[in-house]
């Protein structure tokens, strides 16, 4: 049976265009249509426009029919995170303290999607500055809006790029593009059951740049994550802290019956993060037999001992707190009563924090890169859990739901958000219950290539996952 139209990944379209099958007006409508029956149980999104969606896509047409496609992507459809700024849509930030002024310019990622073609077909949610994992946002709630998870609508698709996982699940067209500073593209990606790749730090250029800080792609497969990479690691000078540009080739991912480029691999497993929620005994059965399954194609495995503490655990928070209470105390007082009620119990703490304290917490991130970039040395990549725990209710702003527990579930995404090196969640099978679990890969700074490769080889060598969620009638 052939997929239907909103479900055809990036490598698809491509191919139908340039053989004249598919039109981006009929994709683009499928995908729109699709998002109709989704969206009153999903709340994905924001600020659609279909006239303007539209446009794109028949702009995108008439480049088909003249011969002059901007690129592979020209047509095919794609989301981006509210956080990223799209030229004269507001950005929320998923906070309703947030004055509505629509955005002058593109941010790197829209802007070389745009010079590609792509066809925008909206904005995904994100909870209160991106500052939880979970689709709760004061912004969204204004309008009764809380983002689910497709696979189950009781349950949280994760964040803070909880609309993109939700929408790369559902079928909202093959590409998204989401950020993460501790895991929020990797944590929705695991709970959503869809591939979510961090790139290497400076790999995929971003405005404005932070600590921590990338965009990459969320997507039902590795080899969209690869065709949408191809894109976004296109050059920007806005970045200050991007890479040079590499033409790597992102497409050169080998099919595992053809090649032996697991054999002889040095492979690290772990599954003691050191801190933070005890891990499910479902979650650690499925990354260990993931592990199997590399070793049986021929890869070393050896166990990685903890190497992250509980002190730059604490140390991280309480900077990441005193940012964002210096952030809220910059608002008037009345907006400050619509930042969500969790976020300002969370930064409360802050005000009392010294100077010692802050910069104590700043100098963990410098901590947690060392200790994990020693762990991994002498390792081609690494095999771990994406989060502890299984997904969470659809009510709840993380898996405790307790803004003084608000890290615990972070403790084997965070470290690499420090250490800078590329990590993916890639679907690893499903509980009992049939819930996605994420499996998260883990390579050398800078071998973005190289963790798509052993990602395109997991999915060669899994057992079948279950259906895609299908909107409720």
């Amino acid at each position: 049976m052939a997929a239907a139209l909103h479900a055809l990944s990036a490598a698809e379209l491509h191919g139908a265009y340039s053989r004249g099958e598919l039109s981006p007006v009929d994709v683009t409508a499928a995908v729109l249509a699709h998002m109709a029956h989704w969206e009153p149980h999903l709340h994905a999104t924001w600020a659609a426009d279909a006239e303007a969606t539209l446009a794109m896509a028949r702009a995108s047409h008439q480049r088909w029919q003249q011969g002059q496609p901007l690129s592979r992507l020209d047509g095919v459809p794609v989301t981006l995170k509210e956080n990223i700024a799209t030229r004269g849509v507001a950005m929320p930030l998923g906070c309703a303290a947030s004055p509505l002024v629509p955005a002058a310019d593109d941010a790197p990622p829209a802007a070389r999607l745009r010079e590609a073609g792509a066809v925008f077909i909206a904005k995904t949610t994100m909870p209160d500055y991106g500052m939880l994992s979970s689709g709760l946002s004061s912004f969204h709630a204004q309008r009764g809006a809380l983002t689910r998870n497709p696979w189950d609508l009781r349950k949280n698709p994760g964040g803070s790029s909880a609309g993109a996982g939700a929408a790369a699940a559902a079928g909202y067209g093959p590409l998204h593009v989401g950020t993460d500073i501790g895991g929020s593209i990797r944590l929705p990606a695991a709970w959503c059951g869809v591939v979510g790749f961090k790139p290497s730090a400076g790999r995929v250029p971003i405005y404005p740049p932070y600590i921590g800080r990338v965009a990459g792609p969320l997507t039902r497969s590795v080899a969209d994550a690869a065709a949408l990479m191809a894109v976004l690691s296109r050059p920007d000078p806005r970045d200050a802290t991007r890479l040079p540009y590499q033409a790597i080739d992102w497409l050169d991912l080998p099919d595992l019956g053809l090649t032996d480029h697991l054999r002889g691999l040095q492979i690290g497993l772990w599954l003691d993060a050191g801190w933070g929620l005890p891990l499910a005994p479902d979650i650690a059965a499925a990354v260990q037999g993931a592990a199997t399954c590399f070793k049986a194609a021929g890869a070393h495995i050896r166990v990685v001992a903890p190497f992250a503490t509980r002190e730059m655990a604490d140390g991280i928070n309480r900077f990441w707190r005193m940012r964002s209470w210096l952030d809220i105390q910059a608002l008037t007082a009345e907006r400050r009563e619509r930042v969500l009620p969790f976020i300002r119990m969370w930064v409360a703490e802050a005000a009392g924090y010294s100077a010692a304290q802050v910069f104590h917490g700043y100098s963990q991130f410098a901590a947690l890169r060392d200790a994990t970039v020693a762990a991994c040395r002498g390792l081609d990549a690494v095999l771990s859990p994406v989060a502890p725990a299984n997904t969470f209710d659809a009510q709840w702003a993380m898996p405790t739901n307790d803004p003084l527990r608000a890290m615990e579930h972070i403790a084997f995404t965070l470290p690499f958000n420090a250490s800078e090196q590329p990590a993916i969640s890639v679907p690893c099978g499903h509980t009992d219950a049939g819930l996605p679990i994420g499996l998260q890969i883990i390579g050398a700074r800078h071998d973005d290539l190289g963790v798509l490769r052993l990602a395109h080889a997991w999915e060669q060598m899994r057992a079948p996952l279950l259906p895609w969620p299908q909107p409720p009638h």
